[in-house]
């Protein structure tokens, strides 16, 4: 393929035909298209996904198309996204080495990434935790990636030219931009036409969608998403954008990236650990759940730990861009000054990771794309009330998380919420 040619979606029956002489591919799992196994496995909102295996091993082979999958052709979608998801890639791997895929070839033309299979055991991290599965290395290793990627991308770190020259670039991610402006922010708290709900939430919906105090905050936070560009962002960091082992985890997936502000990436990750901790009552099907509630609460402490030791570290060791410049501080023989300002980057990024975890609880049962985490969870009786005690747990840190001051606290709070019979 020369990129040249006019976007054909691949499928099973035509990738070996297509790509059969792709070298970069030809060279990780063979040459002999007749012995190559192709599976169709995208199971995502957006993209085709194809595993495949030859005499010499395995590739993914991801291919965007132009249009929202979960929808279809009436909702129209760039290809450009498989452009900006490339792009994240690289600059994830220079940051933060070993935490996505490898990237074997990328074909513009045609919105396509060939890149490193992520054989089994590997998982998706939601379909563990619905398991039931403690993994032990996932707060540290998603706590590393979140403050290697977020500091080195912004003007903490980077060289300011090098820096708006990406921001010039990933400015162009409009459409994917806009998909969250309006339904993770927007969506949810009106009747808009895509949006769907278990039943028995109907009057829980009514008073969010009534809630004043809400709705002016969740508006705030679109208004520092869209307008707080200070650093390149995953863009779409939950649950199901990981894929784990007992040893190992990579994110994935991350053609939402832009430039946007810190703390939402790690609002929406430590916002996907909630939600399967309300959601663990609607999954004890094969015994109590208490064990995995407690460790679910323990990896969203641990992951916020972990990140605020590493950004405070990369702080003091890394801090060579053009924000807090080490001139005004340490330089000065003012190193208190310099923990000072750290202190303050700290508490507005906790305190808007608050903010935008509510509201993408809110957006995961109210809005468009679900996740598995509820929608497993074959009574509505019962889904209902996980889900509306963690809307519950959404507004309250959502509206009031300029008054909440640590990790335990919440975790406090989500556990009482989670105790209450119903909603």
């Amino acid at each position: 393929m020369t990129g040249k040619l006019p976007f054909e979606a691949l499928s099973v029956e035509t990738l070996a035909m297509r790509l059969g002489t792709n070298e970069a591919l030809c060279a990780r799992i063979g040459r002999d298209t007749t012995h190559w196994k192709v599976r169709e496995v995208g199971d995502g909102n957006l993209n085709l996904v194809f595993i495949v295996e030859g005499a010499g091993g395995a590739a993914v082979v991801k291919q965007a198309l132009p249009y929202v999958r979960l929808v279809g052709d009436s909702w129209p979608l760039p290809l450009k996204r498989s452009f900006f998801e490339y792009h994240a890639l690289t600059r994830q791997e220079a940051r933060a080495p070993g935490s996505v895929p490898a990237i074997y070839h990328f074909d513009e033309g045609q919105a396509l990434i060939i890149m490193e299979y992520l054989a089994p055991p590997h998982i998706i991290l939601r379909r563990a935790l619905i398991d039931g599965r403690q993994l032990p290395n996932i707060a540290r290793d998603i706590g590393l990636f979140m403050a290697r990627t977020l500091f080195r991308g912004s003007d903490l770190s980077m060289v300011t030219r090098d820096r708006k020259a990406d921001l010039a670039l990933f400015a162009d991610n409009v459409e994917l931009c806009d998909i969250t402006e309006n339904l993770v922010f927007s969506d949810p708290y009106f009747d808009a036409k895509m949006n769907r709900h278990t039943p028995q939430l109907d009057g829980i919906v009514a008073e969010l969608r009534a809630d004043r105090d809400l709705k002016v905050e969740a508006q705030r936070l679109k208004h520092i998403f869209a307008a707080n560009a200070e650093t390149l962002l995953h863009g779409d960091l939950h649950s199901g954008s990981i894929m784990v082992t007992d040893t190992e985890t990579r994110m994935i997936d991350p053609e939402f990236a832009f430039y946007g502000p810190m703390a939402f990436d790690v609002g929406m990750l430590l916002a996907n650990f909630w939600m399967s901790f309300f959601s663990q009552r609607g999954h004890e099907e094969k015994g109590k759940r208490d064990a995995m509630r407690a460790y679910l609460l323990g990896v969203t402490a641990q992951t916020w730990a972990v990140f605020r030791a590493e950004f405070s570290r990369l702080w003091r060791t890394e801090r060579t861009g053009m924000l807090y410049q080490k001139s005004l501080f340490e330089d000065q023989g003012d190193r208190l000054g310099a923990e000072q300002a750290l202190d303050h980057v700290l508490h507005q990024i906790w305190t808007d990771l608050l903010g935008f975890a509510g509201i993408e609880i809110h957006r995961r049962i109210l809005g468009l794309a679900h996740n598995a985490d509820f929608e497993t969870i074959a009574d509505e009786e019962l889904r209902a009330n996980c889900e509306a005690k963690a809307l519950k747990f959404g507004r309250h840190i959502a509206v009031n998380r300029r008054q909440i001051h640590s990790i335990d606290e919440v975790n406090t709070l989500a556990a009482l919420i989670e105790q209450e019979s119903s909603i």
